[in-house]
């Protein structure tokens, strides 16, 4: 294997969910693609990472100072999602049915990471909380670290005077109980509705 194919596999390998034998196979793929397309890609490349910049309003990936959420008229201003990044605020805006404003965080608390609250984008969510913002719907994964940012970030808002909710977590639409792990379970029974 020569040294340039080499370095595009460990390219591939770098990205996230990609193995070493999915790395080699797109490296490959590239080298068997024409000069065109290759060149295509590159350039695609380039322009993501020198277009796309941070909404200086929700920290969203936009292409303009301020995304098209933030500047959407129709878009209530008193109410805000936390998501911990682009790719969860795209599943809920796929849904069609939220249209409040949105606030990406970039991450969640992990000490184990070496991921402080200094390193999400908490304070530029505490400079958006003005007069108008009644509500904080607080949309992180219900991993260790989203509970955990989600604890923070209640424990910072409450004070505020500003209602914080949190997305309700349990059984899927089609499952059954017998196979649900306990802490589904449990988390089902917290965030019940009434009917």
């Amino acid at each position: 294997m020569t040294p340039a194919l080499e370095k595009l596999i460990a390219h591939f390998a770098s990205l996230p969910s990609i193995g070493k034998k999915s790395a080699v196979r797109l490296a490959y793929h590239v080298l068997e693609m024409n000069d065109n397309d290759v060149e295509s890609f590159a350039s695609a490349l380039l322009e993501v990472k020198k277009s796309i910049g941070l909404c200086s309003v929700c920290q969203c990936y936009s292409e303009t100072e301020v995304c098209r959420f933030c500047e959407d008229p129709a878009r209530e201003k008193n109410v805000i999602m936390c998501v911990e990044d682009n790719r969860a605020l795209e599943a809920i805006e796929a849904l069609h049915e939220y249209r409040g404003r949105y606030h990406v965080l970039h991450g969640v608390i992990s000490p184990i990471d070496g991921i402080g609250p200094d390193k999400l984008k908490i304070k530029e969510l505490l400079a958006r909380l003005d007069g108008d913002v009644c509500e904080v719907i607080i949309a992180t994964n219900p991993s260790v670290e989203g509970e955990a940012t989600a604890m923070y970030l209640g424990r910072l808002l409450k004070p505020l005077g500003i209602k914080v909710t949190r997305l309700a977590y349990g059984l899927p639409v089609g499952g059954t109980l017998e196979y649900a792990d306990n802490t589904t379970l449990l988390k089902a029974i917290e965030g019940r509705t009434e009917v």
